[in-house]
């Protein structure tokens, strides 16, 4: 099946639109590794050549599957995409951006994934109490022992990709070369800087829920029976129906399936051809924790939206706008932590 690969950035590599998310696979979705093989080896049927991972997935054993799926020849054509940053254990340094940390865990994901080198190596989340010269330096040797080709980040804030682009200038680092943001129809919030962003500096975007966590999967409607996952389980706050954030996702997502209904395709497939339209976007991080998931996911890179349903689409949901603060996947601790807004007190 042929596919229009797309450049991850000014690295020279191209990479399908769609990349093949693993998150489901393992504890925390599909337990049946060789189901997971199944989909895995599908979806490089199909003409995806983009694998993202991440070791604290499952605790690992999502790398292990991919590492299986690979296995026989499959890995040479594969770009491989992994992340470190969360916790693995009981020790306080057994996760987080440090060299310490990052030189250690390198080496669990290249045993886990059965390779020799990971083409992209991304930061999961940021971590303002570690140096990011610190994690840039210890990255940088990792690039120039073959261990990894390139560095990336996920969900970052404009600032710190900014930051990272002149830190790797000034120290003479490997630069960082990818930005892993999440954007879907009902989580718009990356739009106002971060992709600018991402364009002024070169980089290459992968973004994760394009189906806002399955909000736009189809199966929230008005007067159905809220869907229970295993992600609304241990997320509750984000798929409450009964808050008011969620209830205008809810109610976006009735609008988005009725325009989807007009225009001929399913909301899946709107979602996905929406957010690989932006012209800053390379890859739409799908994530299917069943076989059918899958098909009902491929195919949509190769839908164009007419500018009568992205206009449409503008009216439903406000660009640059996330319908729930929940969807922006990081609070900066400035946020968070309402001491850090405080003068000490004597």
């Amino acid at each position: 099946m042929t596919t229009e690969h797309r450049l991850l950035g000014r690295t020279g590599v191209r990479v399908s639109p769609l990349c093949l998310g693993t998150m489901m696979f393992g504890a925390r979705g599909n337990t049946d590794h060789a189901d997971g093989v199944r989909i895995i080896h599908r979806a490089l049927d199909s003409g995806i050549n983009f694998v993202d991972t991440a070791d604290v997935y499952s605790a690992g054993e999502s790398e292990t599957i991919v590492g299986k799926a690979l296995a026989g020849g499959r890995r040479e054509n594969v770009v491989l995409a992994t992340k470190f940053h969360g916790s693995l254990g009981d020790d306080p340094n057994e996760r987080g951006n440090s060299r310490r940390w990052i030189v250690r865990e390198v080496e669990n994901s290249l045993r886990r994934l059965g390779t020799e080198w990971i083409d992209l190596y991304q930061v999961h989340r940021p971590e303002p109490e570690t140096d990011f010269d610190e994690t840039l330096g210890a990255l940088t040797d990792l690039v120039r022992q073959g261990k990894i080709r390139y560095i990336g980040t996920s969900t970052f804030e404009p600032s710190a990709i900014v930051e990272g682009q002149w830190t790797a200038e000034r120290r003479g680092r490997e630069r960082v070369v990818a930005e892993q943001p999440p954007y879907s129809l009902l989580a718009r919030g990356i739009e106002r800087e971060v992709l600018p962003v991402a364009q002024r500096y070169g980089l290459g975007v992968l973004t994760w829920s394009p189906l806002a966590g399955g909000w736009l999967s189809g199966r929230y409607r008005r007067g159905a029976e809220q869907p229970r996952s295993s992600r609304s389980d241990r997320q509750a706050g984000r798929f409450d129906i009964g808050s008011p954030e969620n209830a205008a996702k809810l109610d976006a997502a009735e609008a988005l399936a009725q325009l989807a209904g007009e225009a001929g395709l399913t909301l899946v497939q709107l979602a996905l051809a929406f957010v690989l339209e932006h012209p800053a976007v390379t890859s739409a991080i799908i994530g299917p924790r069943t076989f059918e998931q899958l098909e009902a996911q491929l195919g949509a890179d190769r839908i164009r939206l007419s500018r009568d349903v992205l206009d449409r689409i503008d009216k439903i949901v406000p660009p640059g706008t996330n319908l729930s603060a929940r969807d922006a996947g990081y609070v900066p601790p400035a946020l968070a932590d309402a001491e850090l807004r405080r003068r000490p007190r004597p």
